[in-house]
């Protein structure tokens, strides 16, 4: 377990989780919502997606969605598999860098 530094500014830290087994959306037939919440601030974002999204798919969400408003974050505080993490932050540096 890694001990969190205090953070300096907004969305540097934030939680993130899924909220799945939802019923069917009309529209694109979401079935989960990935809930995001800034550490600090307690701020929540709420995003439609799918049970089966990949990390690149997540981290395309994430890019689109809440880092082109916020900035790039330092941290992501989630008990989500190790592999997923190390995908998801590849591919969103992939975007960031590229």
């Amino acid at each position: 377990m890694i001990h969190i530094q205090g953070q300096k500014s907004l969305w540097e830290v934030f939680h993130m989780d899924w909220v799945t087994a939802l019923p069917p959306s009309a529209d694109r037939s979401y079935n989960a919502c990935l809930v995001i919440v800034e550490r600090y601030s307690k701020t929540p974002i709420f995003l439609p997606s799918h049970e089966d999204d990949t990390a690149m798919n997540t981290a395309l969400l994430l890019w689109s969605r809440v880092i082109s408003h916020t900035g790039l974050f330092k941290n992501i505080i989630s008990d989500i598999d190790p592999k997923f993490t190390s995908a998801l932050w590849t591919n969103i540096h992939r975007f960031f860098w590229e």
